[in-house]
């Protein structure tokens, strides 16, 4: 999600000013916070199970609108050029994707029971709200191309559409077709971010096996279980994937910083009207004043927060640390993802181990695993050890941080205890469902 909420007009002119954007996040352990972002694939059906449009009877809007109803002033409608685009309360929001997806971005909340809660009562809200929309915990839309599926009416994602479209194979497919979990967590200080960061870019290719949920494309199996990390190796490899520099010592805010004004904006935004920022870098907008256009404009931390909306790289950074890296997967699955994180990363010890289980892989090795768990997630080579090895750290993790919480969290991780034992993962119980029937599909991934 992308909106600009206020309180940042303010110019920027150095890449000081970028740091300590970043910087400014810092929070005292005692503090920490958790935040969980899902989205969800709609369709209507049988017998086609195609995407919802925005507009007309039972699409999208009138969802938007049902919602609002339902929330009873708690929640307000954005708009865009007239067309609500998103529904905000005080801590969170219901946003779309471009081919529709349903995000919610939850309130950041101490307790996992607490994050579980707000996702089942916006699950059910949402239950009750579609009509006749069925909506599905897979991390890639399973029936129908992209060419099929309507555009929702926001600004950001046409100037996405001519800009990220031409960068990668199958960009528009990230935009249109994908659905995924992310986890959002907060550090204390530079060195803190740093070791959570290169823990968590070493780790993330063996979460992204464990919880590989997309391995179907226009109704038939493909030859990926995890067919939505294939996309994401296929958008923009300027923008995306794992980064090198996270896994090296002297990382840290300014590294971060000077990565991503290298990376061409995709967008320049002025309120609501988005234009074309014709391949430019953020340095040289900070360095000459001036857009591609030849229009003279001095950057502001609103186009700043923009810019970094639209990196996506496995592990992100902006006001939080980021872990982006998986399917969309039903609700307890959901829940152990970020049980696995919070223990992984919010314990000094556990964090440490995750790299050292993985510190020995040279970059060119971590990328060829990418590609080996895009296709056979937990059956890559090495993929199904690691995976427990990995649980078994995050276990340790949730002990020390309830230590020092007072929330035990360790019962949230016992959904993967199936998928460690086999080795199965839910991308091949869907093949097995898709075998009965495209409904028995459908109702195995329908969350809502």
């Amino acid at each position: 999600m992308s909106l600009d909420l206020g309180g940042l007009s303010a110019p920027v002119s150095r890449i000081e000013d970028l740091t300590a954007y970043l910087q400014g996040a810092e929070r005292p352990a005692e503090r920490w916070v958790v935040g969980v972002e899902h989205e969800k694939i709609g369709v209507r059906g049988p017998p086609r199970y195609e995407a919802v449009p925005y507009h007309g009877p039972g699409g999208i809007r009138e969802l938007l609108d049902a919602i609002a109803r339902s929330a009873d002033g708690t929640q307000h409608k954005h708009k865009e050029n007239g067309q609500p685009i998103a529904l905000l309360s005080k801590d969170a929001s219901v946003t779309l994707e471009p081919g529709g997806q349903l995000e919610l971005s939850g309130a950041p909340a101490r307790s996992l029971r607490e994050i579980g809660k707000e996702i089942d009562d916006h699950l059910a809200e949402v239950r009750k709200d579609s009509k006749g929309i069925r909506w599905l915990a897979a991390g890639y839309r399973p029936f129908g191309t992209r060419d099929q599926v309507p555009w929702m009416p926001k600004g950001r994602y046409a100037a996405m559409k001519s800009s990220l479209g031409p960068r990668g194979r199958l960009a528009l497919d990230m935009m249109l077709m994908t659905a995924t979990v992310q986890v959002n967590l907060d550090w204390s200080d530079e060195n803190d971010l740093a070791e959570k960061a290169r823990a968590a870019t070493a780790v993330s290719p063996i979460v992204s096996a464990i919880f590989a949920n997309s391995p179907i494309v226009n109704g038939a199996p493909s030859e990926y279980l995890d067919f939505r990390y294939q996309v994401w190796r296929e958008t923009d490899a300027a923008r995306s994937g794992l980064l090198e520099q996270m896994l090296q010592p002297d990382w840290g805010y300014r590294k971060y910083v000077e990565w991503a004004i290298d990376v061409p904006m995709l967008f320049v935004r002025n309120g609501s009207d988005y234009a074309d920022a014709g391949g430019q870098t953020f340095q040289k907008w900070l360095r000459t004043g001036r857009l591609a256009s030849g229009e003279k404009r001095q950057p502001t931390l609103s186009n700043w927060v923009d810019h970094l909306t639209t990196l996506f790289p496995e592990v992100r950074v902006k006001r939080v640390l980021e872990m982006r890296g998986a399917d969309v997967v039903p609700p307890p699955y959901m829940m152990a993802f970020t049980a696995l994180w919070v223990g992984l990363l919010y314990d000094v010890e556990a964090r440490a181990a995750a790299w050292d289980l993985m510190r020995k892989w040279t970059f060119s090795q971590l990328l060829r695993f990418q590609g080996e768990v895009a296709r056979f997630a937990l059956r890559a080579p090495r993929a199904l050890e690691l995976a427990r090895e990995l649980i078994g750290i995050a276990r340790k993790g949730l002990a020390g941080w309830a230590a020092r919480s007072g929330l035990d969290e360790r019962a949230f991780l016992d959904p993967l205890d199936d998928i460690l034992a086999s080795g199965k993962t839910l991308a091949e119980r869907a093949l097995e469902a898709l075998q009965k029937s495209p409904e028995a599909l459908i109702r195995f991934w329908q969350i809502a």
